[in-house]
């Protein structure tokens, strides 16, 4: 598929997402004019093998994570050990950690290495903090050398976070910057065996304060090197982005459809968050959150088109339920440990 005309004063913005592979992931997104869907033509559905309740499972057999921000209350109450159980019984494979003691206390990463493979999970990620005024905050920003050290001690594969790129501002200069920071801490990430990553919200997906005609996160994907800058894309919060940013300030169409970033560079999405929403008209990213499987995002078409073969390779996807606000009685009064069983059921092949 061949793009528009790139205007000259993009020229350089173009060149880069280019070479990072993104052209014609969003249709009418940004600066350099990307249009359409990557072509999916020679791709081939990898089915998961049907399970003992005869059920296709959605997800693939070792792939299905949870991350731990949706069990915090459990996890505070109740300890690591015991969420852990839970969490093996409803059939996760994996968890993602949003800090390593969550309240329990005293819990060195050796004892919290051992209670992962006690309870057959992996350690799949850790969101961490990008920056902070507090020079003894532990972020990537103050104490890259320790987040990086105690990823790798804990075995996990890949360390991020959730923070927007917003540190410098809005603006396509500023996130250029915020490139150059990711790109040091992927570096150093890499020099430890892991991966790093960023989690996006729905603001990644707007646009310049100063081009309002580019896409901020085009800008993102552009100016990270792909060898050591990777994503999670949480789907719920681009699918929200799309809501809010299918219009440019100016009133022009600019629509994107989230999948298509992902068919455009598999190998930049380890890691997806998988949370789901109904239809929301009073909301501004025009969802309210709901257990996965009981919303309008279809998962089935999402996931089952993100595990095509993608010129002939595979990509490592892991999919890890979330849900923020399981632990609020008035939004989820189940309870947020109902949250993860219904949802790994849905992910399982074994709730319809």
């Amino acid at each position: 598929m061949t793009s528009r005309s790139v205007r000259p004063q993009h020229a350089e913005l173009d060149h880069r997402l280019r070479r990072r592979g993104f052209l014609g992931v969003a249709a009418g997104a940004t600066a350099a004019s990307l249009l359409g869907a990557a072509p999916a033509s020679a791709a081939t559905d990898r089915q998961p093998a049907t399970d003992r309740h005869g059920c296709r499972p959605i997800v693939p057999r070792g792939k299905l994570g949870i991350q731990l921000y949706t069990v915090r209350d459990q996890v505070q109450k109740l300890g690591f050990a015991t969420v852990f159980k839970e969490l093996e019984r409803y059939g996760y494979d994996s968890v993602e950690f949003a800090g390593y003691t969550q309240g329990t206390g005293d819990l060195t990463l050796r004892q919290l290495k051992r209670l992962l493979r006690e309870h057959g999970l992996r350690g799949i990620g850790s969101h961490v903090g990008y920056y902070s005024d507090n020079p003894d905050a532990y972020t990537f920003a103050t104490q890259l050398e320790k987040v990086c050290d105690d990823a790798a001690a804990l075995g996990l594969p890949h360390v991020g976070t959730a923070a927007s790129p917003d540190r410098y501002g809005r603006t396509v200069d500023a996130w250029k910057r915020a490139a150059e920071d990711f790109n040091t801490y992927g570096a150093a990430a890499r020099a430890r065996g892991l991966k790093f990553y960023q989690h996006n919200h729905q603001m990644e997906f707007g646009f310049a304060e100063d081009k309002p005609h580019v896409r901020l996160y085009d800008v993102l994907l552009a100016e990270t090197d792909p060898e050591l800058v990777y994503l999670e894309m949480d789907i719920y919060w681009a699918f929200a982005g799309k809501h809010r940013f299918s219009v440019r300030p100016d009133g022009t169409p600019a629509p994107f459809d989230p999948i298509d970033y992902v068919l455009a560079a598999p190998h930049r999405y380890p890691l997806f968050h998988v949370k789901d929403g109904e239809h929301d008209e009073a909301s501004p990213d025009g969802y309210h959150m709901v257990d996965v499987g009981d919303g309008d995002i279809d998962y089935e078409h999402f996931i089952g088109t993100a595990l095509r073969r993608h010129r002939g390779r595979r990509a490592d996807h892991h999919w890890l339920m979330e849900r923020d606000d399981a632990v609020d009685p008035a939004a989820n009064p189940a309870g947020s440990l109902t949250s993860a069983r219904r949802s790994a059921a849905y992910l399982r092949g074994r709730r319809r």
